[in-house]
């Protein structure tokens, strides 16, 4: 079993920036993936980046490439989510998670099994 708890999310302007952080209860072992989820009311939830913690490889939707960058602490087993230039859009309950990935698969398309509760992130024009 893992855990995990969000924090870092608030309320920002428009081109404002956040950082968001994920801890996870246990070391979380080199062949999980830990991502980033969003869900905005009315709307299903997208992923948002991921990453393979043994190489650290990473994937970013399109909607946030080139804006958010996601990262590790390895050794505590932490996912970050830096957020800059954040739009109105971005607007969304931001979830982490975590899964142990098979071989041949990859993080964007993994059924993710840990979840942590969320954190809110409200962006205003």
């Amino acid at each position: 079993q893992v855990q995990l708890g969000e924090s870092g999310g608030g309320s920002v302007q428009a081109g404002e920036s956040l950082r968001l952080s994920c801890a996870a209860s246990r070391f979380i072992e080199n062949n999980y993936c830990m991502a980033w989820f969003r869900q905005a009311p009315g709307k299903e939830r997208e992923v948002v980046a991921t990453l393979w913690r043994y190489s650290g490889t990473t994937y970013y939707a399109d909607s946030v490439k080139g804006r958010f960058t996601v990262s590790q602490d390895f050794a505590r087993s932490t996912l970050y989510l830096e957020m800059n230039s954040l739009k109105p859009e971005d607007t969304a309950m931001y979830y982490c998670a975590t899964a142990p990935l098979p071989a041949g698969s990859w993080c964007r398309e993994l059924e993710y099994n840990y979840w942590g509760q969320g954190t809110q992130v409200t962006v205003s024009k």
